[in-house]
């Protein structure tokens, strides 16, 4: 299942109400809220038209206490975490949560870039393609955006790491440069400075059919559309959203239900 350059294969919600955001992301994206059946944890994994695509838990009491917030992290395949770890401490990013295995699943561990956006490192166990990202279609990750005080050494850190290189760069005038960046093939996502969320981060867009009707379904069930509609350059339409429970994450779409 690894590959080089790395790919996202996983995304996870860690929030402080399972329940309730299991009830809103099935109203507004479609997933269903399958217990994994993890010994000694409530783990639930992010199911639709048959695929996993991600998973569900709640914060740690300990992270609770030093007052992480909910958030939606990925995870990305590498050969070896360990290695990749170490790679990642050299380069000036810091470990989150040292590495881990987790019994027929793969060996992860949560990491940091320098600047201080987290997200997964994982050797899986099996073989094939992940279904977790699959642009264009719905409940599956559409798009992967890097949020950063300098997407500049963000770039070469992701480079050097995960063997990611860049593809165009758009121009978006005051509000500086978006570098879209990729695996070996098409962009998978894009990296830009941006204040707007306090802190660097990655934000993770899910695809659904429509986008007018993703809105309506985001404020019905309880969310907060931050921004958008709004066009991009492929002619599809994105929101970025808070969930009740305040962790981001985007939608993307055409804009007819």
């Amino acid at each position: 299942m690894s590959r080089n350059p790395s790919h996202f294969i996983w995304y996870e919600l860690i929030t402080s109400d399972m329940d309730a955001a299991a009830e809103f992301y099935g109203a507004v994206v479609g997933w269903s809220a399958q217990a994994s059946g993890q010994s000694g944890q409530d783990y639930r994994m992010w199911t639709i038209g048959g695929e996993t695509i991600g998973g569900l838990m709640a914060i740690p009491p300990a992270a609770r206490a030093d007052g992480m917030p909910p958030v939606w992290l990925g995870y990305v395949d590498v050969p070896d975490v360990d290695q990749s770890v170490g790679e990642i401490q050299s380069a000036g990013g810091s470990v989150q949560m040292p590495a881990w295995d987790v019994p027929g699943v793969g060996r992860m561990a949560m990491v940091a870039d320098p600047q201080g956006a987290a997200f997964y490192v994982m050797t899986p166990i099996g073989e094939g393609p992940s279904p977790s990202f699959a642009p264009g279609r719905p409940g599956h990750g559409g798009w992967n955006e890097l949020h950063t005080t300098d997407w500049t050494t963000a770039l070469e850190f992701y480079g050097g790491r995960l063997g990611w290189g860049a593809s165009e760069a758009v121009d978006m005038g005051p509000m500086g440069t978006y570098q879209l960046f990729n695996a070996g093939g098409d962009a998978i996502g894009g990296m830009m400075n941006s204040a707007g969320f306090g802190r660097p981060m990655w934000l993770y867009y899910f695809n659904v059919d429509g986008i007018d009707a993703a809105v309506s379904r985001v404020q019905g069930a309880g969310g907060a559309v931050v921004n958008g509609p709004h066009q991009v350059p492929t002619g599809d339409w994105m929101i970025q959203a808070r969930d009740p429970q305040g962790a981001m994450f985007a939608l993307l779409g055409s804009n007819k239900a």
